[in-house]
Protein backbone atom coordinates (compact mmCIF):
# COMPACT_ATOMS: atom_id res chain seq x y z
CA UNK A 1 0.00 0.00 0.00
CA UNK A 2 1.07 3.71 -0.51
CA UNK A 3 1.41 6.51 0.88
CA UNK A 4 -1.66 7.99 -0.41
CA UNK A 5 -3.81 4.92 0.39
CA UNK A 6 -1.73 5.55 4.30
CA UNK A 7 -3.64 8.50 4.28
CA UNK A 8 -6.74 7.95 2.61
CA UNK A 9 -7.27 5.07 5.18
CA UNK A 10 -6.22 7.46 8.03
CA UNK A 11 -8.84 10.30 6.72
CA UNK A 12 -11.60 7.53 6.92
CA UNK A 13 -10.28 6.41 10.21
CA UNK A 14 -10.71 10.07 11.63
CA UNK A 15 -14.17 10.50 9.97
CA UNK A 16 -15.55 7.37 11.98
CA UNK A 17 -14.01 8.86 14.97
CA UNK A 18 -15.67 11.99 14.84
CA UNK A 19 -18.84 11.66 12.48
CA UNK A 20 -20.52 14.44 13.84
CA UNK A 21 -17.44 17.16 13.06
CA UNK A 22 -16.67 15.80 9.37
CA UNK A 23 -18.67 15.12 6.25
CA UNK A 24 -16.28 12.86 3.42
CA UNK A 25 -18.56 12.35 0.66
CA UNK A 26 -19.21 8.68 -0.63
CA UNK A 27 -16.67 9.84 -3.78
CA UNK A 28 -13.83 11.35 -2.34
CA UNK A 29 -13.42 8.54 0.43
CA UNK A 30 -11.27 6.72 -1.77
CA UNK A 31 -9.60 9.73 -3.62
CA UNK A 32 -8.16 12.82 -3.18
CA UNK A 33 -9.34 16.18 -3.82
CA UNK A 34 -9.51 17.12 -7.70
CA UNK A 35 -6.34 18.54 -8.98
CA UNK A 36 -8.41 21.19 -10.57
CA UNK A 37 -8.76 23.13 -7.21
CA UNK A 38 -5.39 23.25 -6.68
CA UNK A 39 -4.69 26.97 -4.99
CA UNK A 40 -3.46 29.72 -7.33
CA UNK A 41 -1.21 32.18 -5.58
CA UNK A 42 -2.24 35.89 -5.29
CA UNK A 43 -0.63 39.12 -3.45
CA UNK A 44 -2.34 41.39 -2.11
CA UNK A 45 -0.91 45.04 -1.36
CA UNK A 46 -0.46 44.32 2.17
CA UNK A 47 1.21 47.19 4.67
CA UNK A 48 4.86 46.49 5.78
CA UNK A 49 6.12 46.26 9.42
CA UNK A 50 9.56 45.81 10.39
CA UNK A 51 10.57 43.20 13.08
CA UNK A 52 10.40 44.85 16.69
CA UNK A 53 12.40 42.47 18.80
CA UNK A 54 14.86 39.31 18.42
CA UNK A 55 14.38 36.42 20.59
CA UNK A 56 11.83 33.82 21.51
CA UNK A 57 8.50 34.01 21.78
CA UNK A 58 7.59 33.84 25.55
CA UNK A 59 10.30 36.69 25.81
CA UNK A 60 8.32 38.92 23.27
CA UNK A 61 5.33 37.99 25.05
CA UNK A 62 6.82 39.58 28.39
CA UNK A 63 7.23 42.45 26.64
CA UNK A 64 3.57 43.24 25.19
CA UNK A 65 1.44 41.81 27.24
CA UNK A 66 0.38 45.09 29.33
CA UNK A 67 -0.54 46.69 26.27
CA UNK A 68 -2.90 49.39 26.49
CA UNK A 69 -2.31 50.94 23.13
CA UNK A 70 -6.01 50.79 21.93
CA UNK A 71 -9.09 50.53 24.05
CA UNK A 72 -9.31 47.30 24.23
CA UNK A 73 -6.22 47.22 26.73
CA UNK A 74 -8.69 49.21 29.79
CA UNK A 75 -11.35 46.13 28.41
CA UNK A 76 -10.03 43.32 28.55
CA UNK A 77 -9.27 40.41 31.24
CA UNK A 78 -6.68 39.09 29.38
CA UNK A 79 -3.82 39.69 26.63
CA UNK A 80 -4.46 36.55 24.33
CA UNK A 81 -1.04 36.46 23.14
CA UNK A 82 -1.27 32.75 21.16
CA UNK A 83 -0.31 29.44 22.04
CA UNK A 84 1.60 26.35 20.32
CA UNK A 85 4.74 25.46 19.22
CA UNK A 86 7.73 28.36 17.95
CA UNK A 87 8.42 25.87 15.72
CA UNK A 88 4.84 25.12 13.93
CA UNK A 89 4.66 24.59 10.49
CA UNK A 90 1.04 25.57 10.34
CA UNK A 91 -0.07 29.14 11.98
CA UNK A 92 -3.72 29.07 12.77
CA UNK A 93 -5.27 32.92 12.76
CA UNK A 94 -8.58 34.30 14.17
CA UNK A 95 -10.11 37.66 14.49
CA UNK A 96 -9.93 38.26 17.90
CA UNK A 97 -10.38 36.55 21.69
CA UNK A 98 -14.55 35.70 22.67
CA UNK A 99 -15.48 35.36 26.31
CA UNK A 100 -13.93 32.45 27.48
CA UNK A 101 -10.86 33.23 25.84
CA UNK A 102 -10.20 36.60 27.97
CA UNK A 103 -11.59 34.77 30.72
CA UNK A 104 -8.62 32.34 30.18
CA UNK A 105 -6.04 33.93 28.13
CA UNK A 106 -5.96 31.45 25.51
CA UNK A 107 -7.14 31.43 21.92
CA UNK A 108 -9.71 28.85 20.26
CA UNK A 109 -10.99 27.31 24.13
CA UNK A 110 -14.79 26.72 23.96
CA UNK A 111 -16.76 24.38 21.54
CA UNK A 112 -15.08 25.65 18.57
CA UNK A 113 -11.36 25.15 20.22
CA UNK A 114 -12.71 21.82 20.62
CA UNK A 115 -13.37 20.99 17.18
CA UNK A 116 -10.54 22.57 16.04
CA UNK A 117 -8.44 20.24 18.03
CA UNK A 118 -10.73 17.17 16.30
CA UNK A 119 -9.71 18.71 12.91
CA UNK A 120 -6.31 18.75 13.98
CA UNK A 121 -6.10 14.99 14.86
CA UNK A 122 -7.44 14.42 11.99
CA UNK A 123 -4.38 15.54 10.00
CA UNK A 124 -2.08 14.28 12.10
CA UNK A 125 -1.65 16.94 14.44
CA UNK A 126 -2.32 17.98 17.96
CA UNK A 127 -2.91 21.60 19.24
CA UNK A 128 0.92 22.08 20.93
CA UNK A 129 2.27 21.38 17.45
CA UNK A 130 0.57 23.82 15.75
CA UNK A 131 0.15 27.92 16.79
CA UNK A 132 -3.24 29.33 17.08
CA UNK A 133 -3.46 32.90 17.38
CA UNK A 134 -5.39 36.04 16.48
CA UNK A 135 -5.49 39.40 14.73
CA UNK A 136 -6.10 41.13 17.83
CA UNK A 137 -4.96 40.08 21.06
CA UNK A 138 -8.17 41.63 23.10
CA UNK A 139 -11.48 40.85 23.03
CA UNK A 140 -13.73 43.82 21.79
CA UNK A 141 -16.78 44.50 23.75
CA UNK A 142 -20.03 42.38 23.06
CA UNK A 143 -17.15 40.04 20.41
CA UNK A 144 -17.75 43.19 18.04
CA UNK A 145 -16.30 43.22 14.83
CA UNK A 146 -12.28 44.46 15.09
CA UNK A 147 -12.18 48.33 14.57
CA UNK A 148 -9.54 49.88 11.96
CA UNK A 149 -7.86 51.45 14.39
CA UNK A 150 -7.68 48.65 16.72
CA UNK A 151 -6.48 46.62 13.83
CA UNK A 152 -3.45 49.24 13.07
CA UNK A 153 -2.02 49.25 16.17
CA UNK A 154 -2.37 45.09 16.90
CA UNK A 155 -1.31 43.46 13.94
CA UNK A 156 2.25 44.50 14.18
CA UNK A 157 2.46 42.20 17.13
CA UNK A 158 0.58 39.44 14.84
CA UNK A 159 3.16 40.32 12.05
CA UNK A 160 6.59 40.27 14.20
CA UNK A 161 4.97 36.62 15.84
CA UNK A 162 5.17 35.71 12.87
CA UNK A 163 8.25 36.18 11.64
CA UNK A 164 9.25 34.36 14.76
CA UNK A 165 7.75 31.40 14.12
CA UNK A 166 8.25 31.11 10.26
CA UNK A 167 5.57 28.82 9.75
CA UNK A 168 5.06 27.10 5.96
CA UNK A 169 1.66 28.54 6.11
CA UNK A 170 -0.82 30.52 7.54
CA UNK A 171 -4.95 29.63 7.81
CA UNK A 172 -7.20 32.26 8.16
CA UNK A 173 -9.92 31.05 9.84
CA UNK A 174 -13.27 32.85 9.32
CA UNK A 175 -14.24 35.68 6.73
CA UNK A 176 -13.19 38.57 8.79
CA UNK A 177 -9.97 37.39 9.92
CA UNK A 178 -9.13 36.84 5.99
CA UNK A 179 -10.43 40.04 4.91
CA UNK A 180 -8.18 41.81 8.25
CA UNK A 181 -4.91 40.24 7.27
CA UNK A 182 -6.00 40.95 3.26
CA UNK A 183 -7.07 44.11 3.22
CA UNK A 184 -9.22 42.67 0.99
CA UNK A 185 -13.59 42.45 1.23
CA UNK A 186 -14.93 39.28 -0.21
CA UNK A 187 -17.31 36.29 0.29
CA UNK A 188 -14.85 33.60 1.97
CA UNK A 189 -16.41 31.31 -0.52
CA UNK A 190 -14.03 33.18 -3.41
CA UNK A 191 -11.28 33.20 -0.89
CA UNK A 192 -10.77 29.69 -0.58
CA UNK A 193 -9.10 27.41 -3.18
CA UNK A 194 -6.44 29.67 -3.33
CA UNK A 195 -3.00 30.49 -1.74
CA UNK A 196 -2.03 34.32 -1.06
CA UNK A 197 0.85 36.26 0.50
CA UNK A 198 1.10 37.58 3.22
CA UNK A 199 4.51 39.22 4.56
CA UNK A 200 5.83 36.49 2.45
CA UNK A 201 4.28 33.48 3.75
CA UNK A 202 1.63 30.93 1.95
CA UNK A 203 -1.85 32.16 3.87
CA UNK A 204 -5.05 29.83 2.79
CA UNK A 205 -8.65 31.08 4.48
CA UNK A 206 -11.32 28.57 5.20
CA UNK A 207 -14.30 28.30 7.77
CA UNK A 208 -14.26 29.50 11.25
CA UNK A 209 -14.93 26.43 13.68
CA UNK A 210 -18.05 28.27 14.82
CA UNK A 211 -19.64 28.33 11.73
CA UNK A 212 -19.45 24.61 11.21
CA UNK A 213 -20.94 24.51 14.33
CA UNK A 214 -23.80 26.46 12.97
CA UNK A 215 -23.92 25.57 9.92
CA UNK A 216 -23.41 21.74 9.62
CA UNK A 217 -23.41 21.93 5.56
CA UNK A 218 -20.34 23.59 6.10
CA UNK A 219 -18.26 20.34 6.89
CA UNK A 220 -18.08 19.64 3.78
CA UNK A 221 -15.96 22.33 1.71
CA UNK A 222 -14.40 22.78 5.34
CA UNK A 223 -13.15 19.14 5.04
CA UNK A 224 -11.90 19.37 2.07
CA UNK A 225 -9.73 22.99 2.43
CA UNK A 226 -7.73 20.69 5.09
CA UNK A 227 -7.15 17.84 2.97
CA UNK A 228 -5.57 20.40 0.40
CA UNK A 229 -3.64 21.77 3.22
CA UNK A 230 -2.83 18.03 4.58
CA UNK A 231 -1.16 17.16 0.98
CA UNK A 232 0.50 20.75 0.26
CA UNK A 233 2.10 21.39 3.84
CA UNK A 234 2.20 18.57 5.50
CA UNK A 235 2.99 15.39 3.32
Amino acid sequence: MNDRDDLNRYFRQQAELFPEDFYIPPEQKASRVNESSDMTDYSPEIPSYEPQVEGDLSAYEEQINQCKRCRLGESRINFVFGVGSPDADLMFIGEAPGQQEDEQGEPFVGRAGKLLDKILAAIGLKRDEVFIANVLKCRPPNNRDPKPDEIEECEPYLVQQIQMIQPKVIIALGRIAANTLLKESMALRDMRNKTWNYHGTDLVATYHPAALLRNPGLKRPAWEDFQRIQQKYLD
